[in-house]
């Protein structure tokens, strides 16, 4: 018997735990934590919109209800992405 040829691996990201300080993120085999200091688009989201998340194109991370991308190049360099927010007054 001959085995079939493999799909491509996808790998869809996946939240395991949100607390008071932050949430962690497991995509592509790699888990992240993202603290709430460092990504306060998250801080105030309902638990439901932080768990709709896509990956697209294996290199960014998209919150469509919340209106944020991620680069996972970024989420494992964070020294060279600053992120900057400004709060709308």
């Amino acid at each position: 018997m001959k085995l079939q040829k493999r799909g491509s691996v996808t790998s869809e990201p996946e939240i395991l735990n949100i607390s008071k300080f932050g949430l962690w993120l497991l995509v592509q085999d790699q888990e992240y934590f993202l603290p709430f200091s460092e990504f306060p688009w998250f801080h105030k989201a309902t638990v439901q919109d932080i768990h709709e998340v896509r990956l697209v194109g294996n290199k960014y991370l998209n919150w469509p209800k919340l209106d944020v991308d991620l680069s996972l190049e970024s989420l494992g360099n964070l020294e060279k992405f600053p992120l900057k927010y400004k709060a709308h007054e």
